[in-house]
Parts: C-alpha cells; sequence; structure tokens
C-alpha cells in the first residue's frame, strides 16, 4: 500500500460512490485534491465496471483546502473513495479520520482510475516532486490537521 492508499488489501465491498478529482475538462486525473474543484463521480459495486455519475463542481469555498465541517454536509461526503494524483499529509489525514479512503494514482484516465480501484490494480502514485515539499510547508501551518 503506498502513499495515500488507505484502502485495506482485502477491501471487500457491496457498492459504493468513487469521486475522481480532474482537470478542469474533465478529461484527466486531477493533481492536488486539496485543492480541486473538478470532481467526476461513479457508483461501483464489487465485480461490476464504474457507472458514470457525472461530474461535481465545487464551489470555492467547498474546496477540501478551504472548507471547515461547520459549513454544514461538504458535497462529497457521500463518496467513500477519493483518487487523485497528489496530495499533502494533512488532507490524507483529515480524510482517513472521517473514515474516506484515498487513492494516489498516476492513472491519468478518470474512468480507468476508477475501474482499475474496483478491480484492486490501481496505478501507483509517480514519486513526489518539489511540490510534496510546497504542501509538507503548507501543511505545517494548516488548520486542517
Amino acid at each position: 500500500m503506498g502513499r495515500g492508499q488507505n484502502y485495506p488489501a482485502t477491501r471487500k465491498f457491496l457498492a459504493m460512490q468513487i469521486a475522481v478529482a480532474t482537470n478542469d475538462s474533465g478529461t484527466k486525473v486531477g493533481g492536488h485534491a486539496g485543492q480541486s474543484r473538478h470532481w467526476l463521480l461513479f457508483d461501483a459495486a464489487e465485480g461490476a465496471k464504474p457507472v458514470r455519475l457525472g461530474p461535481l463542481l465545487l464551489d470555492p469555498k467547498m474546496v477540501f483546502h478551504h472548507y471547515k465541517d461547520e459549513q454544514g454536509p461538504h458535497p462529497l461526503a457521500g463518496a467513500g473513495v477519493l483518487i487523485f494524483q497528489t496530495a499533502g499529509e494533512g488532507f490524507l489525514k483529515r480524510m482517513a479520520k472521517k473514515g474516506v479512503v484515498t487513492a494516489m494514482t498516476s492513472e491519468s484516465n478518470p474512468d480507468r482510475a476508477a475501474a482499475d480501484y474496483v478491480a484492486g490494480c490501481l496505478k501507483p502514485p509517480r514519486p513526489p516532486g518539489l511540490m510534496s515539499w510546497v504542501c509538507k510547508v503548507r501543511d505545517l501551518f494548516s488548520e486542517h490537521k
């Protein structure tokens, strides 16, 4: 299990909703989960191809980096799994506390990322780069710990 993949090796499930962070056009898996406004939602059942429900555009104040629990339920609260390319440790810890499964990947196709997650063969994330240091510094000063 790599960094950002907190799903257990025996991840049995009946049904769930998966949210994949995307770029603005929804054609590629998005970069940084805490800053992403664009998400694709999928319904998934074990052994079946995930069904794309459609895109979700978060209001800027609902982006995870800015969202506070007292603002009410988050639009992605029903998603049991979040898939993205990168995230800071603060974001990963916060999602784990909420019981949300997180998975970082180097896969660029959002549909394939959701299907590969269900099949248990999601590509691992790329090695951390320079931006990971920026995230670490931001997490030091973040109220989201």
